[in-house]
């Protein structure tokens, strides 16, 4: 990495969500770099506070953060947000509540760090790979346009919230992140279960592919984009090597030591989960990070066998 590109201070950082898988390994990588940790890592929080280093936030208040004299003079505030997309039925009350949690949340943080005195130098705001829609086999990187669906326009919209923190002045990059491989939490916990009795299997044809990143390099990434001043714009956090459902389907049954013999039918799927099953399960999107290549960024899990296996260690 050129250091005339990074800022190697390490300032005081702003991050919201860390109470989930990414926000909570996100934390413990900022507060082993960054010393004197009380002072270094605030996080937002729904819930009164614990600690001083917790602000409790309403993003849908007029006012979300009663006193915002600490978030004068960030380095960066990273802005992890959303409802799981994945949770329930698409009923028209959640999808309401899938698009709000992402561009309210994300509109009304941005508005407020634009009106400070001394705004953060860097907004890193989640996004995620569903803004390019199902797109078959075709090679996405950062300039491919966006697809259609409802995941790809609440992306849209998500990236469009984030347009004050422009205007102020701010370097925003929107993270758009794949599916993440990591321990304890996300898609692939939902999975394992069935798979561990071995009646696992493809989705649908298996031909769909899947874009992933697995959680060191996705925290490792989101780091790097926050360090390097010349990096903006959509990001793209996701393996240079995607793979197929049906791919991914038989390197999980490998790594279990069990078959994977039980597809699931599209029309199943799709009976279940009505549209979610069309755009979060059933939809191809060969996305690749093209950015984080040519910046110079080194995945130290570059395989689905190995990002698997760091996980399921």
């Amino acid at each position: 990495m050129d250091a005339g590109n990074m800022n190697t201070a390490p300032g005081k950082v702003l991050l919201s969500g860390a109470s989930g898988m990414l926000g909570a390994a996100l934390r413990t990588a900022l507060q082993s770099r960054n010393a004197p940790v009380s002072q270094q890592v605030l996080q937002l929080v729904r819930r009164p506070p614990v600690s001083s280093v917790e602000l409790q936030w309403n993003p849908a208040s007029d006012k979300p953060i009663a006193a915002t004299e600490p978030l004068e003079g960030l380095t960066a505030a990273i802005h992890l947000s959303g409802a799981n997309v994945a949770a329930r039925r698409w009923t028209p009350a959640y999808r309401r509540e899938v698009a709000a949690s992402r561009v309210d949340s994300t509109h009304a943080l941005v508005t407020m760090l634009a009106g400070l005195h001394r705004p953060p130098q860097a907004l890193l705001v989640a996004s995620a790979t569903g803004i390019y829609g199902d797109r078959g086999d075709e090679l996405l990187d950062e300039s491919s346009p966006p697809g259609s669906g409802f995941l790809a326009d609440v992306c849209r919209a998500w990236e469009a919230a984030a347009q004050p923190a422009l205007e102020a002045g701010i370097r925003v990059v929107h993270l758009r992140f794949g599916v993440v491989i990591g321990p304890g939490a996300g898609a692939l916990v939902k999975m394992l279960p069935a798979f561990r009795m071995g009646l696992g299997g493809r989705l649908g044809s298996g031909r769909q592919w899947m874009s992933w990143i697995g959680l060191a390099d996705l925290v490792a990434a989101v780091l790097f984009a926050q360090a390097r001043a010349t990096l903006a714009g959509p990001l793209n956090l996701v393996s240079p090597n995607p793979v197929t459902n049906a791919q991914f389907t038989r390197a999980l049954a490998h790594r279990l030591h069990r078959p994977a013999i039980m597809p699931v039918p599209a029309f199943a799927l799709r009976l279940a989960m009505g549209q979610m099953a069309d755009e979060a399960l059933l939809a191809s999107a060969r996305v690749v990070p093209g950015k984080l290549l040519e910046a110079g960024f080194r995945f130290t899990q570059p395989t689905v066998e190995e990002a698997l296996a760091a996980a399921l260690q």
